[in-house]
C-alpha cells in the first residue's frame, strides 16, 4: 500500500513537471478517408509523382494498403537508386531527367527505416554520402559568417540530419551548428522569417540528436534550441487554434507530440489544434497528399521519431477504395474566376468561366489555351510549384506569389486551391 502511495506521488510530481501534448482520439471514418485520398495518389508511379512521404505517413498510421504498399516502395527504391546510383541497365537515365532533391533523398531513407531497413549494404552508404554531401554543400553556401543563402531551404536541411539521425548516422558539428545558428537567430527566409513546419522539422531532427546523445559538444544548445523552438510554435498559434496554419499544423503537433513542457500552456495548446484539425478535415481541407502524409502520424499518435525504432508488426486495418455515393453526384455550376498579374506590361487582368471545383491550376490550363495567358511550373513532393508567368521566368531569389485578392495569400498550391465564383487570384513576382 505504502508503494502504491509512493508510485502515485511520484507520478503526480512528474505530471506536474512535464505537461504531455495528447491528442484524442478522432473519428475513424475520418481517418480513413484521408488513408483512402492517399490510394489514389499510390497509383502514380512516374518519377515526377512518386512521393516517399506517402510511404512513410501510411506505414505511420493504423492503415495499410497491402500489395499496393510493397509494389509502391519496390518503385521507389528502383527510380531512386537508378537516378541517385546510376542505372545497371541499358536505358541509362531516361527517366531520370531531374535528379531527386536532398530532401527528396531524405524522404526516401525515411521510407526506408519506415519498412524497418537499416543502410548498411554498399549501395546504402553510397546513398548516405550523397545526403551527407547535399549537407556539405548547403553548409558551405551558409557561409561561416552565417551571410550565405542555402540553394534549398532549412526544411530540407534539418529533413536531411534527422533522416541520418533515425538509421543512427552522424553528421558533423559543423553541420548541426548550421542549424542551430538558424533557430538561435531566427534566420530570415525569402517569405519572412523561418515557417512554423521548418521550425518543427528542425526540432524533431534536434530532438533526434539529443535522444541518440549524437553531437555531445552541442548538447547544451541542442537542448536549448529544442526548448526555443517549442516556445516559438506555441506562439504561433492563432486564434483559431492552427500552429501557423493549418497545412504547417500537423509538424508542428509532431514536434510537440515528443517534447514536453512545464506548466498546462502545452496541453491545451494541443487540443486547441486538434479541434481546429476537425473542423478543417470536416473542411475537405487536406486533399494534397503531402500534407496528408504528415498528418496521418498524429491522428495515430506516432511522429518520425518513431521510426527510429519502428514496430513493422504492429496490426494494421486493410485499407479499401472510397465508393462513391449516386446520390451525391450532381451538374456542377459554372463560376467565374478572374486572374491578373501586375508583374508585367501590359498588366494582365482577363475572367475565365470554368466548373466549379476546378482547380486553379485547371483555371490556368484553360486561360494557356484560350486566354493568351502561358505560365510553367516545376515538379515537387508538395505539387506543380510555378516558375512563370506570362513568360516571365523567377530569377534568383524571387519566386511568384499566389494571393486571393485583394491581399491573401493561398496556403495551399496550383494543383490544389479551388477558386469560389467571383474570386480574383492575382500574381506577384517577389524578390527577396
Amino acid at each position: 500500500m505504502e508503494l502504491l502511495k509512493a508510485l502515485l506521488l511520484l507520478s503526480g510530481v512528474l505530471g506536474a513537471l512535464a505537461e504531455l501534448c495528447v491528442i484524442p482520439q478522432m473519428d475513424s471514418q475520418l481517418v480513413e478517408r484521408l488513408g483512402q485520398r492517399l490510394l489514389l495518389w499510390m497509383d502514380r508511379l512516374s518519377l515526377e509523382q512518386l512521393n516517399p512521404s506517402i510511404y512513410v505517413g501510411l506505414r505511420l498510421s493504423s492503415m495499410q494498403a497491402g500489395t499496393k504498399e510493397d509494389l509502391y516502395l519496390h518503385s521507389l527504391k528502383l527510380t531512386y537508386q537508378q537516378c541517385l546510383l546510376g542505372s545497371t541497365s541499358s536505358d541509362d537515365h531516361s527517366n531520370c531527367q531531374t535528379k531527386p532533391s536532398g530532401g527528396d533523398l531524405a524522404l526516401y531513407l525515411l521510407a526506408l527505416r519506415a519498412n524497418c531497413e537499416f543502410i548498411g549494404s554498399r549501395k546504402g552508404d553510397r546513398l548516405v554520402s550523397q545526403l551527407k554531401w547535399f549537407l556539405e554543400d548547403e553548409k558551405k553556401a551558409i557561409g561561416h559568417d552565417h551571410e550565405g543563402q542555402l540553394r534549398t531551404s532549412f526544411y530540407q536541411y534539418s529533413l536531411g540530419i534527422l533522416a541520418l539521425c533515425v538509421h543512427q548516422k552522424r553528421v558533423h558539428d559543423s553541420v548541426v551548428g548550421k542549424l542551430l545558428y538558424a533557430i538561435e537567430h531566427s534566420y530570415r527566409t525569402s517569405q519572412g522569417y523561418l515557417s512554423v513546419d521548418t521550425e518543427a522539422m528542425a526540432g524533431l531532427a534536434f530532438t533526434c540528436l539529443d535522444r541518440f546523445n549524437f553531437n555531445p559538444d552541442l548538447r547544451p544548445r541542442i537542448t536549448m534550441a529544442i526548448e526555443t523552438v517549442r516556445e516559438k510554435i506555441l506562439k504561433a498559434q492563432t486564434s483559431e487554434g492552427n500552429f501557423g496554419n493549418v497545412y504547417s499544423t500537423p509538424l508542428a503537433l509532431q514536434f510537440l507530440m515528443v517534447s514536453p513542457a512545464h506548466g498546462a500552456e502545452l496541453g491545451t495548446a494541443c487540443l486547441k489544434a486538434r479541434a481546429s484539425l476537425l473542423a478543417s478535415l470536416h473542411g475537405g481541407a487536406f486533399q494534397n497528399p503531402m500534407m496528408i502524409s504528415q498528418l496521418l502520424p498524429v491522428l495515430n499518435h506516432k511522429t518520425y521519431l518513431d521510426l527510429i525504432s519502428p514496430d513493422c508488426q504492429a496490426p494494421r486495418v486493410m485499407l479499401v477504395p472510397a465508393v462513391e455515393d449516386p446520390a451525391s453526384v450532381y451538374t456542377p455550376e459554372v463560376i467565374s474566376v478572374t486572374l491578373e498579374v501586375s508583374s508585367v506590361l501590359p498588366r494582365y487582368k482577363h475572367t475565365f468561366f470554368v466548373l466549379a471545383g476546378s482547380t486553379l491550376e485547371d483555371v490556368l490550363k484553360m486561360a494557356q489555351d484560350v486566354g493568351r495567358f502561358t505560365y510553367g511550373t516545376q515538379a515537387s513532393l508538395s505539387g506543380p510549384y510555378l516558375t512563370s508567368v506570362l513568360g516571365k521566368e523567377v530569377g534568383e531569389r524571387e519566386f511568384w506569389q499566389i494571393l486571393r485578392a485583394p491581399d491573401t495569400p493561398l496556403l495551399q498550391g496550383i494543383a490544389d486551391y479551388k477558386p469560389a465564383d467571383g474570386e480574383t487570384i492575382m500574381f506577384q513576382l517577389v524578390r527577396w
